[in-house]
Parts: C-alpha cells; structure tokens; sequence
C-alpha cells in the first residue's frame, strides 16, 4: 500500500477527556499553573472561579476570557468531559489532593 505522511498536533487536554471517558471515569482532573480558572485575567475586575456550568464555560470561551495556548484547551477539553456526564476539574499540581475533596480548583459540570 502507499503511506502518506502528515503533520499532526495533539492536544493532551482534550485527549485525556476522549481517555477519561472511554474508561468511565467519573472526574478528569486537567492540572495546570493556576489554582483555579479566572476571566478577566489580568485585568482590574479579574475574578477566580469555583465552578461553572458547560453554559458559563462556552460562554466564557466565545468571549475570548482564555488564552488559546494555554487556558483555553483545558476549559474545552473540561466541556468535553462534563457533557458525557462527568465533573471536570482545574486545578494546579500543587493543590490537586485538595481539587478532588473540592477544596481548590474551578469544578466544570453540565
């Protein structure tokens, strides 16, 4: 057979949703730098997030609130999830043990 080749770009955030869900996972935890997911990041009215609707979180995407190399691919990827039934969290590393008892972290949920 003939083979092409092809440049290809994987996203791991929304690849550990796809992963998350084939397993039956009922949370997917996506790590990350910050504490928890913010809009009007950098500005006067910044404001950190406990928890947002998959509504809210489209919202907040189509209004530009998530950079597209960094916060916005966890936020979809998180949509993902929470739209095949499951609680998505963001969450840093550090703070992790304390996202999962819902201590630290922006919890995403349909």
């Amino acid at each position: 057979g003939v083979h092409t080749a092809v440049d290809a770009i994987v996203d791991k955030d929304l690849t550990s949703a796809i992963l998350a869900w084939r397993v039956r996972a009922d949370i997917l935890v996506i790590l990350t730098a910050v504490d928890r997911v913010c809009i009007n990041w950098g500005k006067p009215n910044q404001q950190s997030l406990d928890e947002m609707s998959v509504a809210d979180a489209e919202k907040y995407c189509g209004e530009g609130h998530f950079a597209p190399g960094s916060m916005l691919p966890k936020v979809k990827a998180a949509i993902s999830f929470a739209k095949t039934g499951g609680t998505a969290i963001i969450a840093s590393l550090e703070n992790a043990g304390k996202a999962v008892k819902g201590e630290s972290g922006t919890v995403v949920h349909n």
